[in-house]
């Protein structure tokens, strides 16, 4: 591992360390400031000729700062002649804009991945992609790692005698089936209508829930609209207990404030993005070991597809 240098840019850096740590190894010198115009000014303070650099940022809000940010780190790292730059991207931000689905609308998720490959990039490793086919706006090696087996571990230690696991939205169910099909449990389905993008109306519940522990299962959760109303589909249906889960905890607007005052009652979520503060119902379990295994795999050219469940 001494030909692997792991940096990480200002967006989650607790994250970095926990990775760093589990690999045990120190984060790369790098020198992040800002102009007093807000230009993003970088420096790489150790030599990487040769080496195979790793470097952390999650694309989470602030977005477009956290994104310009790695495109100059990159820019930075390929310029200091590396053997091969991996950008590790927990939280691909831009991922809901996947498709053109109204006339004269851009597909950012594809100009990110050009933009990263231009700035320098030869591998992705990311984790739960808002919109998998993301993987193919590549034509380079993309690793796209799933939450799931943390998540499942801590649900299989609380010991519930009822599970059903719940869809809050039809693009969820293969998610919510695959937590399903560990824990050996049913699957329910919350049939939403969106009237825009802040609002969300349910409108049917496909399965049982009554009496049982309900688990709602999303990859992010950025206003809460989906999560509640599917929570409030489940209360009204009878469900005894109803938490949710889900990989990135976005939580734009006032979506913490709609989470306190929902049937939720309790909330788990992963480290891909860093919070400074959250609410005592929020569970924030870490992926740094998978990240770091996925890391050593990628260094040590062995399968990373043992990982990928």
């Amino acid at each position: 591992m001494n030909n692997c240098v792991i940096f990480s840019g200002t967006a989650n850096i607790p994250l970095a360390k926990k990775i760093a740590d589990y690999m045990g190894k120190s984060l790369g010198e790098i020198e992040i400031t800002r102009f007093t115009d807000g230009e993003i000014s970088i420096k790489i303070e150790e030599n990487i000729r040769g080496k195979d650099v790793f470097i952390i940022q999650p694309t989470c809000p602030p977005v477009n700062e956290n994104l310009m940010e790695l495109l100059v780190i990159l820019d930075a790292l390929r310029r200091a002649s590396p053997r091969r730059i991996t950008s590790v991207i927990p939280y691909y931000g831009y991922a809901r804009q996947d498709r053109k689905d109204k006339p004269r609308v851009p597909i950012t998720a594809k100009l990110v991945a050009n933009l990263l490959v231009a700035a320098g990039t030869q591998r992705i490793l990311t984790m739960d992609l808002h919109a998998p086919q993301i993987q193919g706006f590549f034509d380079i090696p993309v690793d796209h790692l799933f939450a799931a087996p943390v998540i499942v571990e801590y649900l299989k230690n609380k010991n519930f005698k009822n599970l059903v696991f719940v869809a809050p939205d039809v693009g969820s169910v293969k998610t919510a089936r695959s937590f399903a099909k560990r824990m050996e449990a049913p699957l329910a389905i919350v049939d939403k209508r969106r009237d825009n993008p802040e609002k969300v109306e349910a409108i049917h519940l496909i399965g049982e829930v009554k009496n049982k522990e309900s688990i709602i299962v999303d990859d992010l959760i950025s206003t809460g609209s989906t999560i509640v109303e599917a929570a409030k589909v489940l209360y009204e249906n009878g469900a005894s207990k109803i938490i949710s889960t889900c990989t990135h905890g976005v939580f734009s607007s006032n979506s913490l404030t709609k989470l306190e005052n929902s049937h939720i009652s309790q909330l788990i979520v992963t480290d891909t993005i860093y919070h400074t503060q959250l609410s005592s119902q929020i569970e924030i379990l870490s992926v740094s070991q998978l990240l770091g295994e996925a890391i050593k795999r990628i260094h040590m050219e062995t399968s990373v597809s043992s990982l990928f469940i």
